[in-house]
């Protein structure tokens, strides 16, 4: 694959197993090149490089998260680090004049967050969070549909569903079980997906309310295991997710509108790396008899060269080239929408924490 002349090159901040997807991803956006892994232990962060096939001659490795910060050949990080170690290493990569992709969940709270956007602010640094399924060419086909009025109508209901029967060695040592690592859980993890996924079907207008289900799952430590919520818009509009570790490997999304309905059964991981489906039916109706549907909707397939996760490196080292490159700013759309889920997720924890009472959503 062509490159540009003048790539962004990436340090990853840590190693844990998704940085494995996000190296590789490096490796194919035409636009970027990984030249470093820190870990807090030099070995660790040499093995990672062996052992996903990278060049030890062109990456290198580093044994403390501060050593990449202060390289400066390193243009942009990403931290996959646990969240509750995000706000303090995303602040410090802002403030050493990184551009940040951050992993989601992004922080344990907007507040955190926050922390980390001003930083990003202040130092003139781009800020991205790693939804990879945001920048699949699928999605914004998808878009093209839901903005359609006429084949689709006002939007009324979506329903989103990620889950994943988790092993029990996961739910045993996973950082995502640990309250002092991951204290969001399933939530944080799976969550994040859904009430993305919510926000962006509805243009991202903030719901008003948000009122957890009833039979969250907690393990012993109280982290979160399964949990669902309601949300509800001033003008009628209603979403529900559900989000768990163990329940069968499930990726569904569904928006309703008035006049027609889109279907997604792989929204957060397509079954196939170089193309996705969707379903879109309007104006549907039963046949005669009530036998069938007239017409069945209709499926699309959207193809790609590059897998979802090289496309959002291509597309974040594209800002930040034009920051490095052009004198640019920042583009704020990324920031906006991480906090908008961020405001959600915050809600929809309170309310579980709260019996499952109505918790107002206030941007």
């Amino acid at each position: 694959m062509a490159t540009t002349t003048n790539p962004i090159q990436f340090g990853i901040l840590g190693c844990a197993e998704i940085a494995r997807k996000v190296a590789r991803a490096i490796g194919l956006a035409p636009n970027a090149v990984l030249v470093a892994v820190g870990s807090r232990n030099l070995d660790k962060a040499r093995r990672f490089i062996a052992d996903n096939g990278l060049d030890a001659a062109a990456v290198r490795a580093i044994g403390s998260y501060e050593a990449v910060l202060s390289d400066p050949g390193v243009d942009a990080v990403y931290v996959p680090l646990p969240t509750s170690l995000h706000a303090r290493w995303a602040v410090a990569a802002a403030e050493s004049g990184k551009h940040l992709l951050l992993e989601k969940p992004t922080a344990l709270c907007a507040a955190e967050l926050d922390r980390i956007l001003s930083a990003c602010r202040s130092h003139g640094v781009q800020f991205m969070d790693g939804t990879m399924w945001m920048h699949n060419p699928r999605t914004a086909k998808m878009r093209e549909y839901l903005s359609d009025s006429a084949r689709f109508g006002q939007l009324k209901t979506i329903h989103s569903h990620f889950s994943f029967a988790a092993d029990s060695d996961f739910l045993q040592n996973d950082i995502r079980v640990k309250p002092d690592l991951d204290a969001l859980g399933a939530l944080g993890d799976a969550g994040w997906y859904c009430i993305r996924s919510i926000l962006w079907a509805a243009d991202y207008e903030l719901p008003k309310k948000a009122i957890a289900l009833q039979g969250t799952v907690n393990n012993k430590a109280g982290v979160i295991m399964s949990c669902g919520s309601s949300l509800l818009w001033e003008d009628g509009k209603v979403a529900t997710f559900k989000c768990s570790f163990i329940g069968h490997l499930t990726m569904e999304l569904s928006v309703v509108g008035t006049n027609g309905s889109l279907h997604v059964s792989d929204f957060v991981i397509p079954f196939e790396e170089g193309k996705a489906s969707f379903s879109f039916g309007s104006d549907l109706a039963f046949n005669e008899l009530v036998t069938g549907w007239q017409p069945p909707p209709s499926k699309h397939i959207v193809t790609t060269d590059l897998p979802q996760e090289a496309l959002m490196v291509q597309e974040f080292s594209r800002m930040v080239g034009s920051i490095r490159d052009s004198a640019g700013k920042p583009d704020d759309k990324w920031p906006v929408i991480s906090r908008k889920t961020q405001l959600v997720l915050d809600a929809v924890r309170a309310s579980i924490d709260q019996g499952c009472e109505p918790v107002e959503i206030v941007e």
